[in-house]
């Protein structure tokens, strides 16, 4: 299999578009057209995962954090990146990082931690990293099932928890075939007019080219017309972090003794617990300070994430509980996830999980 096909399988579920601006995810180390047995997981790219991959026979490290990060002028040893880089090529071993695209996702990193901690009734803590377009497009009667089922297929027309979002008006369409034309009604040198249907619908700004290009192949003219509007709406299904509902409200001890058994973890950094039971949730993956406002004003009791600072679990003191449950630690089962996206797309393509910790904090 050419790493091609499974970097346009990750970006299908994880468009490149969705990535922040400082972030690197994609192809780092290799050749898309790279033919390829097995690929190994990781959530770093590490000396000791890429003796790993050596070791298993994986030509491609598929990894969450890109190995390369800031910009860099220079390939040596002399710097751990350098090294890192050296090893790679020169045993024929492709990286590829899925970074702040899967987190972005829907139902991407955070989704998955959500899942763990049993969380119900989910949603974007802090959507909008995504706009949203309006597509029109005008087709015979006929064909209306046809095209409006394609442009839903390849990504259009959700809202909420609704798919398959559109609105359809009929009219009359005009036009006059010329020489060279092949028209699907009508004859050349001659106008024409045909009733037809107005399609209107909802799509994500970083799927607007897939729907594009499935709604013209359906379509049955031969230059089809179509409208795309900017919208002040921003996309509800893509952003940063996530909240949602315990099953249950929970004494606050309870919850925290709870996480440390889930993420594996012996240690919480949390600032004080509020004092009322637990219902709403909001988490973040990875680096997550950034939204603690923003899960303050979701109505969390809890905000879960990493890589809290000093003075910020001064912050929304007595309204919320903030807990620094680790970097690692709360994005440890995106390995999971990688792996369980890729075999539904490719059951008979070898993929294993790498079994080191790449975790770099340790506990004394």
């Amino acid at each position: 299999m050419k790493i091609s096909t499974i970097a346009a399988a990750l970006e299908e579920t994880a468009p490149l578009k969705l990535q922040e601006s400082y972030d690197n995810s994609g192809l780092l180390i290799g050749s898309y057209q790279q033919e390829i047995d097995k690929a190994l997981i990781a959530l770093d790219v590490t000396g000791e995962v890429l003796d790993e991959a050596i070791r298993e026979q994986c030509q491609l490290v598929i990894a969450h954090h890109p190995m390369i990060f800031k910009g860099i002028k220079k390939i040596t040893d002399n710097s751990s990146t350098g090294r890192l880089v050296i090893k790679a090529i020169e045993n024929k071993i492709a990286v590829y990082a899925i970074h702040t695209n899967l987190d972005n996702y829907s139902q991407g990193v955070n989704y998955k931690l959500a899942e763990k901690l049993g969380l119900r009734n989910t949603s974007i803590l802090k959507p909008g990293i995504s706009d949203l377009k309006k597509l029109v497009t005008f087709c015979p009667v006929a064909q209306l099932g046809e095209v409006r089922s394609a442009m839903f297929a390849a990504g259009a027309g959700h809202i909420g928890n609704y798919s398959s979002c559109s609105f359809s008006s009929p009219g009359t369409g005009s036009f006059k075939a010329l020489e060279g034309a092949n028209p699907f009604v009508g004859e050349q040198g001659k106008l024409h007019e045909e009733s037809e249907i107005r399609i209107e619908t909802i799509v994500p700004a970083y799927r607007l080219s897939r729907v594009l290009k499935a709604m013209i192949a359906a379509h049955p003219y031969e230059e089809v017309a179509y409208d795309v509007y900017p919208l002040d709406n921003s996309d509800p299904t893509t952003g940063a972090g996530l909240t949602g509902e315990l099953p249950s409200a929970e004494e606050p001890v309870a919850f925290l003794e709870e996480i440390k058994k889930i993420l594996g973890t012996p240690f919480l950094r949390h600032s004080p617990l509020i004092k009322r039971k637990l219902k709403k949730v909001a988490i973040c993956g990875g680096s997550g300070s950034f939204l603690i406002d923003a899960a303050h004003s979701a109505g969390a009791d809890i905000f879960i994430t990493g890589d809290i600072r000093y003075h910020e679990f001064f912050e929304h003191h007595g309204q919320m509980t903030i807990v620094d449950a680790g970097h690692y630690e709360t994005e440890q089962f995106t390995k999971d996830l990688l792996y369980e996206i890729l075999k539904q797309k490719f059951p008979n393509f070898a993929l294993q999980i790498s079994g080191e910790r790449t975790n770099p904090v340790s506990f004394i």
